[in-house]
């Protein structure tokens, strides 16, 4: 370490064979494989004030609720990299279940009883007519909506909810969705309409049992569970610093000159898993064209009477109600004070950014469904800020441009955030982050993306939860 001068000021200065922006699941596996590659010292820089990334705890009179999914598994390869984890994890029988526009809460994300049979022998014609429809006049496709039409037809997609969840989870409306996305992450469709799946599931309709064990995140937070993982790279030699302000990164020669508030870092090497536009502005870089991603609200509720359900997580499918998930944390961790506790994700833009808004729209909508009859009282609120990209307007091509202007400056960006990379789970983070440090992989570690989709089906088959694997977790395994 030597002492040098920046802006007249004596600051610290420290060299590291590799800074890793960004301490979410993506940046801490990647700090954990430059290790095993050799790197001798390594620094993992966060301006958020703690480890994890988006995955953010928030607690209140003995609740601990979330921003982000606590699910993992026993067998996720984040498991592979930090170990110690797993003592921490709470096992779990997670159950999924949506709310649909006819009031009811079914099967997720399909039910052919209620979505199909219960439509009467009218519909049910009216359904099948507008499959065969869909698949001889609309082959020529350009957005998700169209995607979807063409696999199910219109009047299933409406009458299941399909374009009204998609709708809520994408930010935007389903016709606005870039069509490469669609291909991409929503094949699951086509999986489950083609007539070969549809008459497996009638020669065999229980899904083989999970190979796997569910588990979430400690009680306590996922502070607890984050800080298992930087103990461990920090005893392997690695430095976490967080909650500081990044003021500016260069390239000198080889090398890379990354200036903080207190100290400048020194490296030959920077991976990034920080929005594309952030490490850009740092580097100084001409900015790209603007990607768009999700502010993300979160509401945490506490409740005591008579829920409706029973399912842990619950999805709105109806055509109304700005929320589209919620999570009943107490159904892992036991009630506290004789009250159930859980979380509402709603997209900001859908409230107009107000808290009280989706508060009041949340009371309306599960009012007039028959949920939550008793005292239902809200604890606190969140709002999380690039929670997740929005994909429209070609924003696969900006990115990808994005991301290559950062990699002729030296730097390595992918993940969520570095990517733009919608990714739903701990185990795509870590799949994904090893496969951009060309971190040796065998088949149960190649690339979601990378993979042969015989290969993801049998992931998929391999992992099924005890009832249904979310939407998010299908389009991945099956893009």
């Amino acid at each position: 370490m030597e002492r040098t001068e920046h802006s007249n000021d004596c600051v610290l200065t420290e060299p590291y064979a590799a800074i890793v922006l960004g301490a979410g699941i993506s940046g801490l596996v990647s700090a954990s494989v430059l290790l095993d590659q050799g790197c001798k010292r390594v620094i993992v820089v966060d301006e958020y004030p703690h480890i994890g990334g988006n995955h953010i705890d928030w607690s209140k009179n003995g609740y601990t609720f979330d921003i982000g999914s606590i699910i993992f598994q026993d067998d996720s390869p984040l498991l592979k990299h930090f170990p110690e984890l797993l003592e921490h994890y709470v096992p779990i029988s997670p159950n999924w279940a949506r709310l649909t526009p006819q009031g009811i809460v079914t099967a997720y994300p399909i039910s052919v009883k209620d979505d199909i049979l219960a439509a009467g022998p009218l519909e049910i014609l009216k359904i099948l007519a507008s499959v065969v429809y869909a698949r001889a006049f609309r082959r020529n496709m350009h957005n998700a909506k169209e995607f979807a039409q063409y696999w199910i037809g219109d009047r299933l997609l409406r009458r299941s909810g399909l374009d009204s969840y998609m709708t809520r989870f994408y930010g935007v409306s389903s016709d606005q969705i870039d069509i490469e996305l669609a291909r991409k992450r929503m094949l699951w469709i086509s999986e489950h309409s083609s007539l070969r799946s549809v008459l497996a599931r009638i020669a065999k309709p229980n899904p083989p049992p999970p190979t796997n064990c569910q588990l979430a995140r400690p009680r306590e937070g996922f502070a607890k569970l984050y800080s298992v993982a930087a103990a461990k790279l920090e005893e392997r030699g690695a430095d976490i610093v967080t909650g500081v302000k990044l003021r500016g990164l260069e390239k000198l020669g080889g090398d890379f000159r990354l200036v903080l508030d207190d100290r400048t870092i020194l490296a030959k090497r920077v991976v990034s898993t920080i929005p594309i536009s952030r490490v850009g502005a740092l580097c100084d870089l001409p900015p790209s064209e603007k990607l768009e991603t999700i502010t993300l609200l979160t509401l945490y509720f506490s409740f005591s009477g008579e829920r409706g359900f029973t399912a842990a997580i619950l999805y709105n499918f109806s055509h109304t109600g700005a929320w589209k998930r919620l999570t009943v944390y107490s159904d892992f961790y036991g009630r506290h004070d004789d009250r159930e506790y859980f979380a509402v994700e709603v997209i900001s833009n859908h409230i107009n950014g107000s808290v009280v808004d989706a508060e009041a729209d949340f009371r309306r909508h599960v009012a007039a469904n028959g949920l939550f009859r008793g005292d239902l009282r809200l604890e606190g609120s969140q709002f999380l800020e690039n929670a997740y990209p929005i994909y429209r307007g070609r924003a696969d091509v900006k990115a990808a441009k994005a991301i290559e202007v950062l990699k002729s400056f030296g730097i390595e960006s992918f993940g969520r955030q570095g990517g733009f990379n919608y990714q739903p789970t701990a185990r795509v983070s870590t799949l994904e982050a090893e496969a951009a440090l060309r971190c040796p992989a065998d088949v149960k570690r190649l690339s979601v993306r990378d993979a042969p989709l015989n290969v993801k089906r049998a992931a998929f088959t391999s992992r099924q939860a005890v009832e249904a694997p979310s939407i998010e977790e299908i389009e991945t395994l099956l893009e």
